[in-house]
């Protein structure tokens, strides 16, 4: 009997991985000079808390999110985003009186039930971040300028998109201009859409398809309907962009998929495969609404997957040092090889006997840079023969003197 994996889920190796460890680790740099804390989240929570946070008409709870229930019949769903599990975190464990405020980042799979596609599988994973506590605009900047470094530094050609979405003041007034012109143009609507005008009608502005967006190409635009705090954010966070020199486009049509997002919403656009790679923004309402005291927040995630898509070129890795040794020096050879290790060096030792050349066509198909060959002179005087199997030049090295 052979097995296969499940549709929509992904096994990672090879350059692949590669890749996608390098987004990681840009990433976590970056947060890392920024002073940003680690939380690990747990993989499952209480279903209610995503329908309660992300949106009960929402795509992501009506239609994508693995439910399942316990043993005593609650019920449990694999987490499809990160925010919903860091705000929990958050007023749970009381962060709010420890800190006067929180930075904090987390990494790991999310799962949504949707058409597998490039980059996109029904179990993917994010890198997010998120600040609690301040309502200042430039902590809005900041987020946007460090994940244009990150893109920035992994070379790959995307655009900042930005727009603000207003609050619970603002919005009612542009949801009912909004589903008004909906209405008029119903008959250009997909299915979906339909759907949505009555019960999310944000979401329409942000549908891919092209009757839709062809549709509410004039339709009214939240920044016409701002009160003057969301005004005035928006205003600071294009000024603080612009000082920072970070360049962004501004797309009235950017709403995001989620219900708790107010004010400042972004996107990085790939300009290559026109997906979405990391978005975020500003959710000042959830913390209270899930049980915790008033408290702005902003954040984001990055796709992994998607961006390692994207990345073309790879640090160097470090050289393989593969040790080639006769049979009757393998002790020496272990010795050898733990003497490299703890030089920093990577080392395979050849777990195949036989001959130096086959051995020595063992290094060759694992790509190794160099061949330290072990035999009973080398054991002898304390030393090794190095061979550089991209040059074929080969000299003797006593382990005294590094390599």
């Amino acid at each position: 009997m052979s097995f296969q994996k499940v549709r929509g889920f992904h096994d990672l190796f090879g350059e692949e991985l590669r890749k996608f460890r390098h987004v990681s680790n840009t990433v976590r740099e970056y947060l890392k000079r920024y002073n940003f804390e680690e939380i690990i989240l747990p993989v499952v929570e209480y279903a209610q808390l995503f329908e309660r946070s992300i949106g009960e008409f929402t795509d992501i709870v009506q239609k994508e999110m693995f439910v399942f229930p316990d043993k005593k019949g609650r019920l449990l769903a694999l987490r499809p985003e990160g925010t919903a599990g860091a705000v929990r975190a958050y007023v749970e464990n009381k962060i709010y009186a420890l800190k006067p405020y929180w930075k904090v980042f987390y990494e790991g799979p999310m799962f949504r039930y949707e058409r597998p596609q490039a980059g996109r599988y029904r179990q993917f994973h994010q890198l997010g971040a998120e600040v609690f506590g301040i309502l200042d605009p430039i902590v809005d900047a900041e987020m946007i300028n460090l994940i244009y470094k990150v893109v920035s530094e992994l070379k790959i050609d995307a655009h900042i998109e930005i727009n603000s979405i207003g609050c619970r003041k603002c919005r009612p007034a542009y949801r009912e201009a909004l589903v008004e012109y909906l209405e008029s143009v119903s008959g250009h609507l997909c299915d979906v859409c339909l759907e949505r005008k009555d019960k999310n009608p944000l979401r329409v502005l942000d549908c891919k398809v092209p009757t839709c967006q062809q549709a509410v190409y004039h339709a009214p635009k939240m920044v016409d309907f701002l009160c003057d705090e969301c005004r005035e954010h928006y205003e600071k966070l294009k000024e603080y962009l612009n000082m920072m020199d970070v360049p962004y486009v501004e797309n009235y049509n950017l709403v995001r998929g989620l219900d708790y997002y107010t004010k400042t919403v972004f996107e990085i656009v790939s300009q290559e495969l026109g997906i979405t790679i990391v978005a975020g923004g500003r959710y000042d309402y959830l913390v209270e609404d899930m049980g915790g005291p008033p408290t702005p927040a902003v954040g984001f995630a990055v796709g992994l997957e998607r961006v390692a898509l994207l990345v073309k070129d790879l640090p160097e890795e470090e050289p393989l040092y593969f040790i080639v040794a006769f049979d009757e020096v393998r002790d020496y050879a272990l010795k050898v090889a733990d003497i490299l290790r703890n030089e920093g060096k990577r080392v395979e030792l050849s777990y195949k006997r036989g001959s130096i050349k086959k051995q020595l066509e063992l290094a060759n198909k694992l790509k190794a840079d160099y061949a330290v060959i072990i035999g009973p002179d080398e054991k002898s005087e304390g030393s090794i023969t190095l061979k550089d199997l991209h040059t074929g030049e080969q000299k003797k090295v006593y382990l005294s003197t590094s390599l």
